[in-house]
């Protein structure tokens, strides 16, 4: 009787991607190590979850593979492998039921991520998966080896595996561990990279010194963004430089495009999007002339003072009520640039489409896989992200399969 053979794996990264990985190939029977240069594993999964952990959405076909854009075909068949409803049955899987809010995202009951992440963790414990924490991966030696070290420098002694997957994530929020360091020892390697570029991100804008020091950290309740033929409708936070929220990282992929190309650009917003025009005109000119403005927006259409701060921004308030109620439907917020990469919430860039076959391996490396935001796509929040992560690394284990056993 012949045995089937035992293969040893080496996971860079504990994300979403890389414990994706790790479970399909223990589940196979691997040999998986899973190294991070951090102390803990999931750390960017946790603080995601710190408001409530989004998993998937619900959204039906085509449109939620539109949400992908131009990378919607190359993600296609990882997707298809892994789909949303397989998302929610892994969850409950690991005794974490799922519900479906009124927008279409998904959540675990318990609403957090660290329940979700421990049971995930007993599991791939169960499976026999080691986890190597503060080691950090420094590139391949002369036979494309992968070589990790410990933080004083020490190599760790990890044995030299049969297949290496990367799961480093991108280039936000390096303080938990994805700083995008992994593109320059890529680069030496001449592996095709995309630059990286800030994703559902918030936007500077250049406020005055009174709204930025009264109202940084209000939030605007019950908005709507337009951009170009693009309105979103939800939820915004104006900060000391400019603006942040769900509602404008919906739009922040178009957004930051048009500033490269063409410089600031103008976002349009409604201060009140379920009130007709028709409605709002009528209200404000049941108000008195003589009142502040601070009163006829609070009375009429029900306007924090927020609102007056912002309609001031843009210059003189329309006095009439036709041209007031335009204006409050459409106020001009000139964005000037994203924030930084590393305030992003997730990146565009890495790793193109080019650089790796089918199967997520590099051309240039074989027998190295790569998965997760490591790869040149990207998503709105909503669920979005999260699904892509854990389905390209669960397809990143199987196309590591596939070619061990040939």
């Amino acid at each position: 009787m012949t045995t089937a053979p035992t293969y040893s794996v080496l996971i860079i990264g504990t994300g979403p991607a890389g414990l994706a990985a790790a479970e399909i190939l223990a589940t196979a029977g691997c040999s998986v190590t899973i190294a991070d240069r951090m102390p803990s594993p999931g750390r960017k999964f946790l603080m995601a979850g710190r408001s409530g952990l989004n998993l998937t959405n619900a959204e039906p076909e085509p449109a939620f593979s539109h949400r992908y854009g131009s990378s919607a075909s190359w993600l296609a068949s990882a997707m298809a492998d892994f789909t949303p409803a397989m998302m929610i049955a892994w969850a409950v899987s690991l005794d974490q039921p799922c519900f479906t809010g009124t927008s279409g995202r998904v959540f675990p009951k318990a609403m957090k991520a660290s329940p979700l992440l421990r049971a995930w963790l007993s599991r791939l414990n169960t499976l026999g998966v080691i986890l190597s924490p503060n080691t950090t991966w420094t590139g391949w030696d002369h036979d494309n080896h992968p070589v990790t070290t410990r933080k004083d420098g020490v190599p760790t002694g990890i044995s030299t595996p049969d297949a290496t997957i990367l799961a480093l994530g991108g280039a936000s929020w390096s303080r938990l561990g994805s700083d995008g360091a992994w593109a320059d020892i890529l680069a030496r390697k001449a592996i095709p990279l995309a630059p990286f570029r800030p994703a559902n991100s918030g936007f500077r804008v250049t406020w005055s010194d009174l709204l930025r020091d009264r109202f940084a950290g209000t939030p605007l309740k019950r908005i709507a963004l337009t951009f170009g033929t693009t309105t979103i409708r939800g939820e915004a936070v104006i900060t000391r430089t400019g603006m942040e929220g769900g509602a404008l990282y919906a739009l922040s992929a178009p957004l930051r495009d048009a500033i490269e190309q063409n410089g600031p650009a103008t976002l349009s917003l409604d201060l009140r999007p379920d009130l007709e025009l028709a409605t709002l005109t009528d209200r404000l000119s049941k108000t008195r002339a003589r009142e502040s403005l601070s009163n006829r927006l609070r009375k009429a259409a029900r306007l924090p003072p927020v609102a007056t701060a912002l309609l001031r921004e843009t210059g003189e308030v329309p006095a009439s009520p036709a041209d007031l109620a335009r204006h409050i439907k459409a106020v001009p917020i000139r964005l000037t640039a994203p924030d930084s990469l590393d305030r992003a919430i997730s990146t565009a860039g890495g790793i193109t489409q080019a650089a790796v076959d089918s199967h997520f391996m590099l051309r240039a490396v074989p027998g190295t896989f790569v998965c997760g935001e490591m790869l040149d796509w990207e998503a709105p929040t909503g669920g979005y992200l999260l699904q892509a992560c854990m389905a390209t690394g669960r397809a990143a284990a199987k196309g590591a399969l596939t070619w061990l056993n040939r």
